[in-house]
């Protein structure tokens, strides 16, 4: 019975990473970043590991774009994520299971293995909410293993909205996709209670405030600032028309 299961689960997953590729194939995307070498698609920036966090909704925008790119990503251990971790591994990321309600201290411990080798990629809103507030597990990784966070604002443009506690956004075909990337973020070591909160909030605003410009960006089809045409998978020079140049993001400065 279980291995009917596994094998259930992993032709699923083959299915779904393809139905992925497809449908998420068909975007236009463009990003923008204070400094594109803190991508993890580029080799350049690739010797220093990064914490990457975005919010639970756009969790398909990542993981089409950034395959192959020595990423682990942070799952729940809820049934609903078993299919969307057998995509994450045929995309190339390095998988980790747990939340803070269910299994969150070994989650910690796994990231904690992984990053040796990966960068980490967390939606720190998953796997069930509140949606678009920080939950302190980034913020005390990035702390303990000092390990720079990089917040990824992302939009598409009208997106369908499920009926689910993150309002989980489906783009459709051929519509736009935008990123906008932070610097790079220090968090101090040793924070007690009431620095650990205060950074939860200063880093849930940023977010949500990239994600706005991501999304307002999107809709909009403007040009932005330092906007560059970046392709799915690990990057190199040549995949840019031109060498990408810093963001100016007033906003956030």
């Amino acid at each position: 019975m279980q291995l009917m299961q596994k094998m259930f689960l992993k032709g699923g997953g083959l299915i779904a990473s393809g139905l992925i590729h497809q449908w998420m194939g068909s975007l236009d995307y463009q990003i923008a970043s204070y400094d594109p070498l803190i991508d993890p698609a580029y080799p350049e920036g690739n010797t220093k590991k990064r914490i990457y966090i975005f919010w639970h909704e756009y969790i398909l925008f990542l993981l089409y774009l950034r395959r192959r790119c020595d990423l682990s990503i942070l799952l729940s251990r809820h049934r609903d994520a078993d299919y969307l971790e057998q995509v994450a591994r045929i995309f190339g990321f390095g998988t980790v299971r747990g939340s803070t309600k269910r299994g969150g201290t070994t989650a910690i411990l796994e990231m904690m293995q992984h990053s040796k080798n990966n960068h980490l990629a967390i939606t720190p809103d998953g796997p069930r909410g509140p949606r678009r507030k920080l939950a302190p597990g980034c913020i005390y990784l990035a702390s303990k293993l000092q390990l720079p966070l990089v917040i990824i604002g992302l939009g598409y443009q009208n997106p369908w909205r499920a009926p689910t506690w993150d309002k989980f956004a489906v783009p459709y075909p051929c519509t736009r996709a935008r990123a906008i990337s932070s610097p790079e973020i220090y968090i101090p070591p040793d924070l007690n209670a009431k620095q650990l909160e205060n950074y939860c909030l200063s880093v849930t605003a940023m977010m949500n405030q990239l994600c706005d410009m991501a999304e307002n960006w999107a809709v909009s089809g403007e040009t932005f600032m330092g906007e560059t045409p970046i392709v799915a998978g690990p990057l190199n020079n040549f995949c840019y028309h031109v060498r990408p140049k810093p963001a100016q993001i007033q906003q956030t400065q």
